[in-house]
């Protein structure tokens, strides 16, 4: 365990500063519209916002029924004494 978590954090550490980087064409299409008055960059942002939102449902609802399929594993090998006929 200890190997696998050394191992993450040195990928982190060595490809860290592409996690920055971003599309250079997204950028300075951005930063022109937004000299000019324009509202482009909360199109984006809404759209980034979007893109993540998605990752983290999947987490959460994957989360949610493993929990459920392990407390319904756990009722079916240690059945509780108020549940006994």
């Amino acid at each position: 365990m200890n190997k696998r978590v050394f191992l993450l954090f040195a990928v982190i550490l060595l490809f860290g500063n592409h996690l920055f980087s971003q599309c250079s064409i997204c950028k300075a299409v951005v930063e022109s519209n937004g000299q000019a008055g324009g509202n482009v960059a909360e199109g984006v942002n809404n759209g980034i916002l979007y893109l993540m939102f998605i990752p983290y449902v999947l987490f959460v609802v994957i989360g949610y029924l493993i929990y459920r399929n392990n407390q319904k594993a756990k009722e079916i090998s240690h059945p509780s004494p108020n549940n006994e006929h």
